[in-house]
This record gives C-alpha cells, structure tokens and sequence, in this order.
C-alpha cells in the first residue's frame, strides 16, 4: 500500500442543499445541510484513503471550536493527522456552499489573513513507502518544503494549481501540475487553454495539464496537446471534483501508472464523486473507478 502526504487547506464545509435555482436577495430554505471535511488537499487526501491508499494530510488549523470537528472528520475519513496543527490565537478555515440543482455551486469561504505561513514544523523526511505527495495554492512554503523532499526521494510531487501564485518558482519543484481552467488563465495571462500551457511551459519542465469539468482534460505531451475526454455523469455535486482528481492522479502516479492512464483514472474518479453530494467525502473506491473506466473499454492494469 503506498502512502501520499497532501498538504493545504483543510476546511469545515457546510453544505445548503437547494432544490431549486439559487436567486440573488431571496430567502431560500432546505431541508438539507451537509457538514463535512473540505478543503483541496483534504479532498485530495480523501480521495487517496478511498482508493485504498494511505493518505497523510500536513495542514494548519485554527485553535477554535471547528478545530476539533475538523479533526475529527479527518481521523473519520481515515486520513493521518500526525502533520494536522492547530496555530494558537488563529481561526479555522470553514466555507459556505450552495448547491444548486445539476450540482452547480457557490462558495463562500474564510481562512484566516493572519494564518503564519512558517514550515519549519513539517518533517524533514518522507517515510519509505511514501509514492508520491500533492499540493495546493494555500499554503506555498509547506507545498515547497515538501515536494523538496520528494524531490530528493525521486518521487512524484502534483500540484494543484487553482489559482495565481505568489512565486511560481513552486512550480519548478513539481513534477506534475493540474490547473484549473481559471487557474490556467490567472497564471499564463490567455483565455485559450492550449495557448496558456504552451506559455506556462516556456518557463518550466513539470508535466501540464488542466481540468476543464465536462471538458475533459488537456494536458501538453511532447509538445503537443492531448485531450482526455470527461465522462460522462449526471452530476449532482461538483464540490470537490478537481481536489479529488489531483488525489486520484498522485495516488495512480505513485503506484508507477503511466500518465496516459494515469489522467483517465483520475478523470474517472472525479466523475463518480460528481454523482454524489458531500464535496471530497464522495470520492470512490479503486473497485468503482475500475469499473467505471472498463464500462468504457479501458482496462486498468497497474
């Protein structure tokens, strides 16, 4: 069984179901409110534990009232939390979400401004049967520090790039990078989505790629684009898909998947988490994503 650390956000959702369109300055009430573990690199760590993987989250916590909730839903979720600290003095990130029939959201989130960004604490080795480790926009000097050590372990290092960097030198460690389609756009200054990895690649070597939802994926492979086609789902809740394919992607990598399997099993895994509400903690099995991927021809034989 390999291990993959993710290190980020871990957030306290809490979910508004809504039956019907969301309208701006209108009262809405439901009968449904979800509270669950998210967060990129806890939906990330999620999807890998679901996979069967043993997934360490490295992230900070406020020390306040959700600290311990939060702390439990990851323990819940079977996820390490021996790199989980709570700072003194600061809050807890926890988010708002609506969502909208078709699975659409909106999301409100706070994390705390005065968060200290400080690494020091984070292990100095990785453990033996680490296979790959992920991370997120959230916490830059933790993602540094921590695909520096896989670097030096030879291991995979995928980021998750949801948004602009403040020195995107971090990309220069990874070995991987999913963006997002914003996030894409945000970092390489273009609306087109080949033409940003194009430019992103001009100034870094790590393999790239970007999740468009429905889309698909592109990524840029020996200097030319490749499409993954999405699969198709009835989505329900989106909350989470992107955070889950990046698990999904490090759990595939470490366990030596070649990436043109890699991206469909990720892909895969991501789609089964859209047919259900609740963010990461939807994330499939190794069972369901395999038989989701050979309902489609494609056999998986890692």
């Amino acid at each position: 069984m390999i291990k993959v650390f993710a290190i980020g956000i871990a957030v306290l959702d809490d979910i508004f179901v809504l039956h019907e369109p969301l309208v701006p300055g209108v009262k809405h009430r439901t009968p449904e409110l979800k509270s669950v573990l998210g967060g990129n690199a806890a939906n990330a760590a999620m999807a890998v534990a679901h996979l069967g993987g043993k997934a360490s989250l490295i992230a900070r916590l406020g020390q306040d009232f959700a600290e311990g909730t939060i702390r439990a839903l990851i323990r819940e979720q079977g996820i390490e939390t021996d790199f989980v600290r709570a700072i003194p003095g600061r809050r807890s990130s926890r988010s708002s979400i609506i969502l909208e029939p078709g699975g659409e959201r909106t999301v409100i989130n706070f994390a705390d401004p005065d968060m200290p960004d400080g690494s020091d604490w984070l292990p100095t080795t990785l453990p033996p049967d680490t296979g790959a480790v992920t991370g997120d926009t959230r916490w830059e000097s933790g993602s540094r520090r921590l695909f520096e050590l896989a670097r030096k372990k030879g291991i995979p290092a995928i980021f998750d790039g949801d948004r602009q960097l403040i020195d995107a030198s971090l990309l220069d460690l990874a070995t991987h990078v999913g963006f997002s389609a914003q996030g894409l756009r945000e970092m390489s200054g273009t609306e087109d989505l080949a033409e940003g990895l194009r430019r992103i690649a001009g100034r870094h070597t790590a393999f790239l790629a970007v999740t468009n939802g429905e889309n698909g994926v592109y990524a840029l492979e020996n200097g030319q684009i490749r499409h993954y086609p999405a699969f198709p789902v009835k989505a329900v809740d989106t909350l989470g898909a992107g955070d889950v394919w990046h698990g999904a992607l490090a759990y595939a990598l470490g366990t030596k998947m070649p990436i043109e399997r890699a991206i469909p099993f990720a892909s895969a895994a991501s789609a089964i988490k859209c047919t259900r509400i609740g963010g990461g903690a939807g994330a499939p099995s190794l069972a369901e994503v395999e038989t989701l991927l050979a309902g489609h021809g494609i056999i998986q034989t890692s």
